[in-house]
């Protein structure tokens, strides 16, 4: 049997493998297009209704309101194994002991890219917003459910889902840096990682923030629509 051996302690040509299985197949997974997918099985590209987005808001407004939210679970549970299968599987294969953090906060942001650039659709794909949130549980769970709680507060309020996960991902930008305790093993890359994640996802939806300014963008309704909605 193989020997597991520490990060610090493999071959450079190890790592380098290491690192490329785990960014290769953490980029694949984030690149299945899990709403384009399921509008397709009902005989609708999702590309051509609603705002064109492939994430599960659109799913949700577009195709069906269950469909929407099991988008929104799957393209979640990407993000997580990102995080978690994707590194830990790639460190048994190169027999690899230890936490792993920076070869997991890689995985995951390439889970990410994936899912915004995906290589299926012409590298054209979401916000990444549901595939973030899966990816910062596996990461920093407390960060993941104060920012949850932010987009709640706004959603309710404001009926935006853009303005919920805008505000979402600007409240994750600014807890990760307090207390800096929380990340003292893993060192300041951690929350600068986090962040930038955060301001990725706000740069996602520079469309919506545009829609928003000119007083077009749509809310979430409830119920019946109400008149100008």
């Amino acid at each position: 049997m193989q020997e597991r051996r520490a990060f610090g302690k493999l071959p450079a040509m190890t790592l380098v493998l290491l690192w490329l299985i785990g960014g290769v197949s953490a980029y694949l997974l984030g690149s299945v297009p899990f709403g384009f997918l399921i509008a397709k099985a009902c005989g609708k590209d999702i590309r051509f209704l609603g705002s064109g987005n492939i994430g599960a808001t659109n799913v949700f407004r577009s195709v069906s309101k269950p469909l929407g939210i099991l988008t929104f679970a799957l393209d979640f549970l990407k993000g997580l194994c990102g995080v978690t299968a994707v590194p830990a599987l790639a460190a048994r294969c190169a027999g690899v002991e230890g936490d792993g953090m920076a070869l997991a906060v890689f995985c995951g942001a390439l889970t990410v890219a994936g899912h915004n650039w995906t290589c299926f659709l012409g590298f054209k794909g979401g916000k990444g917003v549901a595939t973030s949130a899966g990816l910062l549980l596996g990461l920093s769970p407390a960060g993941v459910g104060l920012a949850f709680a932010a987009w709640l507060a706004l959603f309710l309020t404001t009926r935006y889902v853009s303005v919920a996960s805008i505000g979402a991902a600007a409240t994750l930008a600014a807890v990760v840096w307090w207390p800096l305790q929380l990340y003292a093993d893993h060192g300041l890359w951690f929350p600068c990682v986090l962040t930038l994640l955060a301001f990725l996802a706000i740069w996602k939806h520079r469309s919506n923030i545009a829609r928003l300014r000119a007083g077009t963008e749509s809310r979430f309704s409830f119920g019946k629509k109400r008149k100008g909605e």
